[in-house]
């Protein structure tokens, strides 16, 4: 009897994702746009530069050449930097902030730093050698108004067809969330901070 019940639930199932394979094949069937994406990832939990970076390594392993430019990190050392690094040429790096804001308490400085990394960031872009530019904590610039917000939008709108461009960082501005194709928040649930417990090496940098 057990086996019989189990015969039946089996096909059942098979059945049930058999309809569903049929559905999401025709889904992805109607997909034909191929193009460069502007990806914003934002949000108060923790993870925005860390997915970039999954990314980053993705196309690293793809084959494509890729280009960071961090507009508020500074002397802050980071891990992943040292990993990637291990791609040699495929990759170039660029830490152009003074660090975050509360520790440089000077704005004529962080918009001389925001606007140098900007002028980096447009370099990069116009490159074809690159596949993917991410700009790591430019929604932080754009949030203390160290760049103009309409000047950026519309650089990133107009980047090169094929250019992957992200974005990271809290507050994104609603005009460059419309202007994007994928935007992922970032929902902080719990912090391991609020229980005392430090950054830590291989986590946090």
């Amino acid at each position: 009897m057990t086996e019989a019940i189990d015969k039946a639930e089996a096909e059942k199932h098979r059945a049930k994702m058999a309809k569903r394979k049929a559905v999401q094949d025709a889904e992805v069937a109607e997909k034909t746009i191929e193009k460069g994406l502007l990806i914003v990832h934002t949000g108060t939990g923790k993870g925005k530069s860390t997915a970039a970076f999954g990314l980053t390594l993705r196309m690293l392993g793809r084959g494509h050449r890729v280009g960071v430019v961090q507009f508020i990190k500074g002397a802050w050392h980071t891990a992943e930097r040292d990993a990637l690094a291990k791609f040699g040429d495929q990759l170039v790096w660029h830490t152009m902030g003074e660090g975050f804001t509360w520790e440089t308490q000077d704005r004529t400085r962080d918009v001389a730093a925001a606007e140098r990394a900007w002028a980096k960031a447009r370099e990069l872009m116009a490159d074809p050698g690159f596949g993917m530019v991410v700009l790591d904590e430019l929604n932080i610039a754009l949030r203390y108004d160290y760049l103009d917000l309409g000047a950026v939008v519309s650089a990133l709108t107009a980047r090169r067809p094929g250019l992957h461009v992200v974005v990271t960082g809290r507050n994104a501005k609603p005009e460059l969330v419309a202007a994007a194709d994928l935007v992922t928040e970032m929902t902080l649930v719990k912090h391991h901070f609020a229980a005392g417990v430090k950054a830590q090496a291989g986590i946090e940098f």
